[in-house]
């Protein structure tokens, strides 16, 4: 098994059944893994770590998807949306401590108002940051004008997760109407191509109902789809959620984490200069999950620049992390941790996905 299995982790190209086999993988054959993802990054990537300035705007949202706190149907939190002058003094701290870049997410809204409000506010960020503060989007899906609209007005990146690459599965956590279709989420990652974002997606790993050979799926979607940029991490249930009822029939917590660890591995592996972020849910399971992935592939880390007073009305999933903490001590914390990883912060640099830079050049 260790010559196959050091054949397969060395290939130019993994197949379907590669990816299986090393998912699969435990014990010193899980390290290898990890070694050999490390090397990748050191390589391609380089030793430092990138912050994102998360603002959570708003836990306003017109879907339902089944694994979300924050889904429309959900009546037991309190609804809430920043101010402009809110966002605007987040990106302000963001700017005066070096981030270079933040992220403005929200529960997916479309229409005039909303459109027009985050045009305006992109704007105002880069009125008050003199245009040195790179601006991502992960504010779901929308028409190609919208997009369009945001990246004239300033906007430079956008996430837009899968979630889930597979069809099949892709029904299984979303109700079935309009406003919950796959097609639709994948002409949206296409049309942010196209107008020149650098484009992230990403994945839960550990759902009900998924398999290893779904996050093999997972990955080559990845590759096949030429992504800048990805974040994901484990599946972390929601009591006030549809999917809370099969918590019983999931993966232990550090299995769905163990598999997230080897998923930012083998994509790293893959796509050896996009980047790839240490999420939140890593450290909800493990209290130095993102540090463990920063060591084996990832380079970007968020900060959570959302003021207090909000935090707890933006849970996506229970037991989230740092949702007492002022920006100060998040941003002091991370620090600290990126250094236990062996790492260094990137401040004052944009930190820009060197996959799209060179895919600019091509």
């Amino acid at each position: 098994m260790t010559l196959d299995f050091d054949e397969i982790l060395n290939k130019s190209d993994f197949t379907k059944d590669d990816l299986i086999f090393l998912l699969n993988a435990e014990d010193e054959f899980r390290k290898k893994i990890f070694a050999r993802a490390a090397e990748v990054k050191e390589e391609y990537i380089g030793n430092k770590v990138y912050y994102r300035g998360l603002i959570e705007y708003s836990n306003r949202c017109s879907k339902n998807c089944y694994y979300c706190g924050v889904r429309a149907g959900n009546k037991k939190i309190k609804r809430y949306q920043l101010t402009d002058d809110e966002v605007v003094e987040a990106a302000v701290f963001a700017h005066k401590n070096k981030f270079a870049s933040i992220v403005i997410q929200a529960g997916e809204r479309s229409g005039k108002v909303f459109t027009a409000k985050i045009e305006t506010l992109i704007r105002k960020i880069h009125k008050a940051t003199n245009s040195e503060l790179h601006i991502t989007l992960s504010l779901g899906e929308q028409s190609e004008e919208t997009y369009r609209k945001w990246f004239k007005a300033g906007a430079h990146r956008y996430l837009l997760r899968i979630e889930v690459s597979s069809p099949d599965l892709y029904i299984k956590l979303h109700p079935l109407n309009k406003i919950h279709d796959y097609q639709t989420r994948l002409d949206c990652l296409r049309s942010l191509k196209q107008i020149g974002y650098q484009v992230g997606t990403g994945v839960m790993i550990g759902l009900p109902f998924q398999t290893i050979d779904d996050l093999a799926e997972d990955l080559l979607f990845f590759k096949k789809f030429d992504i800048d940029m990805a974040g994901m991490g484990p599946y972390i249930e929601h009591n006030d959620t549809p999917l809370f009822q099969y918590s019983e029939q999931l993966l232990p917590k550090a299995g769905r984490f163990d598999l997230s660890l080897k998923m930012v591995a083998l994509l790293r592996i893959m796509m050896k200069n996009i980047n790839i972020a240490a999420t939140t849910a890593m450290q909800s399971i493990d209290p130095q999950g993102r540090e463990k992935a920063i060591m084996i592939g990832s380079n970007v880390v968020m900060p959570n620049l959302t003021p207090i007073k909000y935090r707890e009305d933006y849970l996506l999933y229970q037991d989230k992390p740092c949702v007492d903490e002022e920006a100060e001590e998040c941003r002091g914390c991370l620090e600290a941790r990126i250094k236990m990883a062996g790492a260094e912060v990137g401040y004052g640099e944009w930190g820009d996905s060197k996959h799209y830079k060179n895919n600019l050049h091509a």
